[in-house]
């Protein structure tokens, strides 16, 4: 019923930026949350960014102030712009989404979406 379909995903000079989209078979704002996790080879899945349907936003500590989470809700679609890259932003990056009234956007936790799309991979070199 609900597809969530990322692009933007691309190679990247450390310093540089990419900004991934997320396409909704919805509309964005019919979602209470929505969100970006990575994962990096190896490693568990983390939450990157989030975003409630009023507007309020959360990142991990570790791309605060690089990364911005951000819907055009007429274009039922997602956005991660992301600035100043660094290599241990390497990583696949996935869009995901929840309509429970109570998911907890602020805690960066993969548990609290219920949606996912297919990942976008994101390379950033030295």
């Amino acid at each position: 019923q609900v597809q969530l379909v990322e692009s933007g995903g691309d190679s990247a000079q450390s310093g540089g930026s990419l900004r991934l989209s997320c396409g909704s078979s919805r509309p964005t704002d019919s979602y209470y949350c929505m969100g970006w996790c990575r994962q990096a080879p190896g490693k568990q899945r983390e939450g990157v960014a989030g975003i409630e349907s009023e507007g309020r936003t959360n990142y991990a500590d570790s791309v605060k102030g690089r990364f911005t989470i951000s819907q055009d809700n007429g274009k039922s679609t997602l956005y991660l712009q992301m600035n100043s890259l660094k290599p241990e932003d390497t990583a696949m990056y996935y869009c995901a989404a929840s309509r429970n009234l109570d998911c907890k956007f602020w805690l960066l936790l993969p548990a609290e979406y219920n949606y996912w799309g297919q990942g976008a991979q994101v390379t950033v070199s030295s």
